[in-house]
């Protein structure tokens, strides 16, 4: 068999990297019954790697094109259609040709063929590189096809293709192409099919594409086309177009558009019975691949063909179910602010950690709630708690609740109630002890987490090998009591319902709305909002040493507090930063993920809002911040208080309110505590660990220290006992995250595949504004700044902040600002918390805001309606 063409017969799935993914896949769908796929040949990448060997000056150029960026277009467009020039200029090795010859005399020589490139990096699971290089149809002719040949392997460099290799990291040298070249079906019709909806996910629902004449057409976007639902054999929804375009082949080779006559404009395309037979052939194709595929299928005598199936790269993944029933997943990472993937040993650690079973999906976690779905009680405990949490996960369970079919309600009966309470919610709501209105319960419960933690730090360090193992093990219970004991959520759960008391009561009797959001201001006990303000405290230790400053602004390299001492005032900043790093370095971004660098590992996080807290900022503006928020927050309470003195039953009033005011001034700092004390001990916990990784490094069982990353907390373990490893787990385990970085989790996913977006109701929302949940209440107006890494910061005072989400490592940058935005977030959510804390009119939850938004632009934020208008 030749190395240089091979004719699909002789193709599959293992010859990825002689014919492509494209080339591959059409290989292996010649191999299932019943599919019929049009006959052809591919021209090997042994061909192009030749072609490209005995060019020199090719090789000269695609070295220049590695060392350029995405952003350097200009010169990409001049040496891209340099390297297209020089090989569409080049002739084929005449053993090559030869090949290619006698393939066409046999599939004859005198029919049209489809000329397509299959390039290495396409039609994968990971990346589809649709449409990145070019398609030739109808060609008729040896010279023809041979001139399209090359046309093919120079569209490896077109302008889009380089680019989107840019984008996805991979390597010019090293994707490579082969041709395919497939005899042409002159098709009556011709369309695409997905096997899950490519809109909704679903997995049970098939979508097909149908037009008249050739799919090129479709692709292009040049005409409008049929589109049919397909669920278990029934077709479900149809839209049919007006259609007054099409493409067809010439006789003489090449294409022409061509009108559809009237009559058959608003005809529908396909008939319901050749639609489900498509559907047919679409479920046994992904059977065969063992994925959802997008298909390209055309019709031509009443006879399907199948030209082309790839895997569909776009969608979620479901987290396994332990039965075929139906199930309802809530993401985790929407309500603890971490919408990014996590680590194999971040996830397991975290499941170590919480009350309930929890499933895994493209990196991150999700919980089952179907069960509390089920029965009338729970489903009501369960919708209160995401009401308040988050209002689009609350109408997204609405959506399947109103269907009616998708879960089988159970009886409303003691059972049910009981798993209702018992089944804690996936929030931190659940049955609380009634809890007395005295301070003095924060400072015991923080005091106990303090010596907990104290204890730990000196049990681990005599823990090493399994021991230790079995040690965080035991911890982690130790852990969940804290977090879990009755009287700790009492205290949140009580500054909760006060909030809400008074936002009810307020707005009833006195007509003021969100009036919670300023009696929670400077409130004491609240660790998160402490630490902006310590921050601030570092800002003015550093203020008055110039060269101190000019250093920290230079610096690259995370050892730099060793350098500083050299400098006049670098001792005293070096103090301050370890003072602070004592207390708050455990933090970072995405800080549930025990993976993440910790600011204690990476301080030069801080640098940046260190230089902007002097630079926008006076001396002592961390307590004469707290002390204006505290003059605010008692200013308001007196207003009210004399307020309801003149209404009728005005003393009971006032002393009710009283009540509840000073139970949010009491008990709503606390709310941050819990999460501080978690990420307090995975610190303690990973820097024990990265001990053992660093004895596997030295034993030759990893590479580096940060592979254990990629193994579970009991793989990690097993690795520790055996001192054995496959290397491959880690390159797998890494390949697969790159994957899951550029996937978007969904706030609820189905058991089915489909994911389910919440809606808000629209009322006192202007028509062009963006919608979200009001946290924090106020208008304001002012200059976006759309950050999505912390360390890119650049604030000036008075920006509007607006990001994916904001977890409590977020905080220091809150000193600068005067608004927040957020993609992802709830009322009780950290960032909220702290934006009521600081007086900052905040808007969460909405979709998308870091693409509607254009950084620079002046918009305007309602933090008491929940909007945000470009101005």
């Amino acid at each position: 068999m030749s190395s240089y063409v091979l004719g699909f017969k002789d193709i599959d799935k293992t010859k990825l990297m002689a014919v492509g993914g494209k080339g591959a896949n059409l290989g292996e769908l010649c191999k299932i019954e019943g599919i019929r796929v049009p006959d052809g040949f591919c021209i090997s990448t042994e061909a192009f790697k030749k072609i490209i060997g005995e060019t020199p000056a090719l090789n000269e150029l695609l070295d220049q094109l590695s060392l350029l960026k995405v952003e350097d277009r200009d010169k990409i467009g001049e040496l891209s259609g340099e390297i297209r020039r020089v090989i569409e200029g080049k002739a084929i090795p005449e053993d090559i040709t030869e090949e290619i010859t006698r393939f066409l005399s046999r599939l004859g020589e005198k029919n049209a063929y489809a000329v397509r490139s299959s390039a290495t990096a396409e039609d994968l699971p990971a990346a589809s590189f649709a449409g990145q290089q070019d398609t030739y149809l109808n060609i008729i002719g040896k010279k023809a096809i041979l001139k399209h040949i090359c046309k093919c392997w120079a569209s490896l460099f077109t302008e889009r293709a380089v680019t989107y290799r840019l984008q996805n990291g991979f390597d010019h040298h090293k994707v490579h192409l082969s041709v395919v070249v497939q005899k042409m079906v002159c098709p009556q019709s011709s369309g695409i099919l997905f096997t899950a909806d490519p809109v909704t996910s679903n997995r049970n629902v098939l979508s097909i594409d149908a037009s008249y004449g050739l799919g090129e057409a479709l692709v292009s976007g040049l005409v409008n086309a049929d589109n049919y639902k397909v669920r278990n054999s029934k077709v479900i929804d149809k839209k049919i177009p007006a259609k007054k375009l099409a493409i067809y082949a010439l006789k003489d080779g090449g294409t022409k558009e061509q009108e559809i006559e009237p009559e058959r404009q608003n005809r529908q395309v396909l008939t319901d019975e050749q639609i489900l037979q498509l559907e047919r052939m679409g479920r046994k194709i992904e059977e065969h691949f063992s994925s959802p595929q997008d298909i390209e299928w055309c019709l031509a005598e009443d006879t399907f063909y199948i030209v082309q199936s790839r895997p569909i790269t776009t969608l979620y993944p479901i987290p396994e179910a332990n039965d075929q029933g139906n199930h309802v997943y809530l993401s985790v990472g929407h309500q603890q602010m971490m919408t990014d993937p996590m680590k194999p040993l971040g996830l397991s650690l975290w499941q170590l950690t919480t009350a309930r079973p929890m499933y895994r999906a493209g990196g991150r976690l999700f919980v089952d709630v179907t069960q509390q779905l089920a029965s009338p009680a729970s489903r009501k405990v369960l919708l209160a708690a995401m009401g308040q949490h988050d209002p689009l996960l609350k109408d997204a369970l609405m959506t399947i609740i109103a269907r009616g079919d998708f879960i089988k309600s159970l009886p409303d009966d003691k059972q049910a109630q009981r798993s209702g309470k018992n089944n804690k919610s996936v929030s931190s709501v659940g049955s609380e002890a009634p809890i007395k209105n005295n301070p003095t319960i924060v400072s015991d419960l923080i005091k106990r987490s303090q010596t907990s933690i104290e204890e730990l730090k000196q049990n681990i360090q005599t823990k090493s090998g399994l021991d230790l193992f079995n040690f965080i093990l035991e911890d982690i219970q130790q852990l969940k009591k804290i977090l879990f004991d009755p009287q700790s959520s009492g205290v949140f759960m009580a500054a909760m319902n006060a909030s809400s008391w008074i936002n009810e009561k307020m707005n009833k009797w006195l007509g003021e709305r969100n009036v919670a959001d300023t009696l929670s201001q400077s409130v004491p006990n609240n660790i998160t909002s402490e630490m902006g303000l310590a921050l601030l405290d570092v800002a003015d230790v550093i203020r008055p040493y110039p060269e101190v400053i000019d250093y920290l602004q230079h610096v690259k390299e995370d050892n730099f507090l060793n350098e500083l001492v050299k400098f006049d005032g670098g001792r005293e900043a070096r103090e301050a930063v370890n003072a602070y790093l004592n207390k708050y370095g455990m933090r970072c971004v995405g800080e549930i993920d025990i993976t993440k660098p910790r600011w204690s590992e990476k301080p030069t996080t801080l640098v940046p809002m260190i230089l902007s807290n002097i630079k926008n900022f006076e001396p002592n503006a961390g307590s004469r911040k707290f002390e204006q928020g505290l003059r605010v927050a008692l200013k308001k309470e007196q207003e009210l208080l004399d307020r309801l003195k003149q209404l009728p039953d005005g003393e009971q009033k006032v002393k009710e309110t009283k009540r509840m005011i000073d139970l949010i001034r009491n008990f709503s700092g606390y709310r941050e505590y819990p999460k501080y004390g978690i990420v307090n001990r995975y610190f303690i916990y990973k820097q024990a660990l990265m001990k053992e990784a660093e004895q596997l490094v030295q034993a030759d069982v990893i590479h580096e220290r940060e592979d254990i990353f990629y193994l579970t907390f009991e793989e990690f373990r097993d690795v520790v006992r055996s001192n054995k490893l496959e290397n491959k787990i880690i390159r797998k385990r890494k390949a697969e995250y790159k994957l899951y970085e550029k996937l978007t989790p969904p706030r609820v996913i189905t058991s089915d595949g489909e994911i389910i977006a919440g809606e808000y109701k629209r009322e006192n929302i202007p028509a062009e504004a963006y919608a979200g949940l009001p946290v924090s209440s106020g208008v304001i107006e002012g200059r976006a700044r759309v950050i999505l890494n912390m360390e890119d910061a650049d604030l000036k005072y008075g920006d509007i902040l607006v990001t994916s989400f904001t977890d409590p490592s977020w905080t220091p940058l809150f000193i600068s600002i005067k608004g927040l935005v957020t993609e992802v977030g709830g009322l009780m959510t950290h960032g909220a918390v702290i934006a009521r804390e600081y007086g900052l009119p905040t808007v969460v939850g909405v979709e998308n805001a870091t693409k509607l938004i254009k950084d620079g632009q002046r918009i305007r934020i309602n933090g008491t309606e929940g909007y945000v208008e470009i101005l």
